[in-house]
């Protein structure tokens, strides 16, 4: 893990760069780290290490620019984990969705963290696919609702590699089944809550695989009470092995954001296709 977690500066209305200055080259390589079954605080504090480097760099290379010397690319990762149990609250969370106290957030061992990203509550645990891209969007594109689409894509893409059908419901972030206007059992399948910083995002999706959705009967999930959550396990009545299911995803996310991705041994997974991709 990096260990250069250094202060940014604030930004400013920057001068007009000298000559001879020229922005770093875009960087489409992720970097793929499958950290396992990880704690959630100890996967949040690596989030914010890797993205407290990545600032650093982009304001190295502001100044960098200002002064007419070499910048240098910035870094883009992508975590994929399993938590051990636990709900976690939005910015814009309202903690009465939280229907367990202390007492029964032990009886049922989870635990409960406020957090620095978007959205409400929701429940993390085994079982669930858990996606952290700590992206550098000025690498792809500065659009976080297009952002929010891709990611989207690639779940809606890897599901139907399962002959599942799943799409988007307005007004909602994530992935849902029976998302079709007035579909009588709409099902939430994938939740997403970002938070991004001078363009470089944090935290991501929780695509529930074999995930236990009885914890999801202590939280109003997502602040949205007249809709269900569902799992893959649920809808194809059969358990599937997490890493297969990240297996399917890496190749729809590396085709989107028109990205070579490569394990964290060096090995690389994907080339970077050509092609434009609308979102």
């Amino acid at each position: 893990m990096p260990a250069n977690s250094l202060p940014v500066a604030s930004s400013g209305v920057a001068p007009a760069p000298a000559e001879g200055a020229s922005p770093p080259a875009a960087n489409r390589l992720i970097r793929v780290e499958q950290l396992g079954l990880m704690g959630y605080e100890a996967a949040w504090a690596y989030q914010e290490e890797l993205l407290a480097h990545t600032l650093h760099v982009k304001t190295h290379n502001r100044h960098a620019i200002e002064a007419g010397q070499a910048t240098q690319p910035t870094a883009n990762y992508l975590l994929l984990c399993e938590h051990p149990p636990v709900y976690t609250l939005g910015k814009s969370g309202k903690p009465e969705h939280l229907l367990l106290d202390e007492a029964g957030l032990a009886t049922h061992g989870a635990t409960f963290h406020r957090i620095n990203r978007g959205g409400d509550i929701t429940y993390h645990g085994p079982g669930q696919l858990v996606g952290y891209p700590i992206l550098d969007l000025d690498n792809f594109f500065t659009d976080i609702h297009r952002y929010l689409r891709l990611l989207e894509e690639a779940i809606i893409l890897t599901l139907a590699d399962y002959g599942l059908q799943a799409g988007r419901i307005a007004g909602l972030t994530g992935v849902w089944f029976d998302f079709e206007e007035g579909a009588p059992n709409p099902r939430k399948i994938c939740a997403m809550g970002v938070k991004c910083s001078r363009w470089v995002t944090m935290h991501g999706f929780a695509l529930n695989v074999n995930t236990d959705l009885s914890y999801f009967g202590h939280i109003v999930p997502c602040g949205i009470t007249d809709k269900a959550v569902t799992s893959m396990a649920q809808e194809l009545g059969r358990e599937v092995p997490l890493a297969e299911v990240s297996a399917r995803l890496l190749p729809h996310l590396a085709r989107l954001f028109e990205a070579e991705l490569q394990l964290a041994t060096g090995h690389p997974v994907l080339p970077a296709p050509v092609s434009e991709v609308s979102a």
